[in-house]
C-alpha cells in the first residue's frame, strides 16, 4: 500500500471545501503541504482526482467514484484510534434534524443514544433540503428529516408517522367552526414554514388545487415564530402536531379540523449509501428499531 491517511484525508478535504487552501486551514497544514500531499497521491497512481477550474478544484469522475471509500477508510481510521485510546468501541455520530424533528424530538433521542451506549454526538438542525445537501457531502452521519426526497446516493428509511395540523388564536373567527371548508382555507390568511422545508412539501400536497389562491402573508423559517403569529392574530397556520402539543393542552392555541385534506407524513432516517457504517451508526439504527 503507497498511500497515506495523511493523504487521503487531504485529498477528501479539498473534495469537501473545493479549494487547496480553505483545506489546508481546516487540516491545520500549510497549503503547500496540502497541495503536495495531493500532487504526491495523484503522481503515485498516475491519476488525477480533479479538474482545476481558476482557484477551485471539482472532482472528476475518478475522484468521485473514490471520494466515498476514501471517507470510509478515514473513518475506520477514526475508530480504531479511539478504540485503542479508550480501550472500547465508541459511539460518535454528527446528526442533522430537520426543525421540527431537531427542535421537539432530536434531545431526547441523543440523551438516549448516551446513556445506553455511552457514546457523543453532535447535532446540525437545518431545512431538509440543507440536510441532504450536507449528507451528500459526507459532513453528515445520519440525517433525520420530515420531507420526502429521492436521490440514488441515499437509503432513506422509513423511521415514524407524524401528521401536520391546521391552528389558530382561540379568539379567531375561524376557531370555533366544527370542520373548514375548502372556501375557509381559500379566506383564511397563511403564516406558513418556508419553501424546501419538510412541513411545507406536505402542506402544499395537502392543498394541491387550493395553493394558488391561499392568501400568504408570512413565510417563517422557525415554527415558534409562527406560533407567536399565530397567538398574536396574524391568520391561521399549519405544523406539526409534535410542534403544538404543549399550546393545544394550555389552550393558547385551537386545532382547526380539515377532514377532507390529508396531512399525514413519515418521518426518515437517511445514510449515504456508501456511507462507512460506524458503530455509532449501527447503534443509532438499532435504538431506532431500523435495520442497519
Amino acid at each position: 500500500m503507497h498511500f497515506t491517511l495523511r493523504q487521503l484525508h487531504v485529498f477528501v478535504t479539498i473534495a469537501q471545501h473545493q479549494n487547496v487552501s480553505r483545506a489546508a486551514e481546516v487540516l491545520a497544514m500549510s497549503q503547500s503541504a496540502c497541495s503536495s500531499a495531493l500532487k504526491d497521491l495523484e503522481q503515485q497512481y498516475d491519476a488525477p482526482l480533479f479538474e482545476r477550474i481558476g482557484k477551485r478544484l471539482q472532482t472528476n469522475e475518478l475522484g468521485q467514484r473514490l471520494r466515498p471509500m476514501a471517507k470510509a477508510l478515514l473513518d475506520q481510521a477514526a475508530e480504531l484510534e479511539l478504540a485503542l485510546k479508550q480501550h472500547k468501541e465508541v459511539a460518535q455520530l454528527k446528526l442533522g434534524a430537520t426543525l421540527t424533528i431537531g427542535n421537539y424530538l432530536a434531545v431526547e433521542l441523543i440523551q438516549k443514544f448516551i446513556t445506553q451506549y455511552h457514546g457523543s454526538a453532535t447535532l446540525k438542525v437545518a431545512n431538509t433540503h440543507d440536510v441532504v445537501e450536507s449528507l451528500l457531502n459526507f459532513d453528515l452521519d445520519l440525517g433525520l428529516i420530515e420531507g420526502e426526497i429521492h436521490h440514488p446516493d441515499l437509503q432513506i428509511l422509513p423511521w415514524q408517522n407524524d401528521e401536520l395540523v391546521c391552528f389558530c388564536h382561540p379568539d379567531h373567527p375561524l376557531a370555533n367552526k366544527e370542520t373548514l371548508s375548502d372556501k375557509d382555507l381559500i379566506n383564511a390568511t397563511w403564516i406558513l414554514r418556508e419553501e424546501g422545508s419538510g412541513t411545507r412539501q406536505t402542506f402544499d400536497r395537502a392543498l394541491h388545487g387550493l395553493l394558488p389562491d391561499l392568501n400568504v402573508l408570512l413565510e417563517l423559517q422557525h415554527t415558534e415564530a409562527i406560533k407567536r403569529a399565530v397567538k398574536g392574530g396574524l391568520g391561521i397556520a399549519c405544523l406539526s402536531r409534535i410542534s403544538l402539543e404543549e399550546a393545544f393542552a394550555h389552550k393558547t392555541l385551537v386545532p382547526l379540523n380539515v377532514p377532507h385534506r390529508d396531512f399525514s407524513r413519515m418521518l426518515y432516517v437517511v445514510v449515504h449509501k456508501q456511507k462507512y457504517r460506524s458503530t455509532g451508526i449501527t447503534q443509532w439504527l438499532n435504538m431506532c428499531n431500523l435495520a442497519p
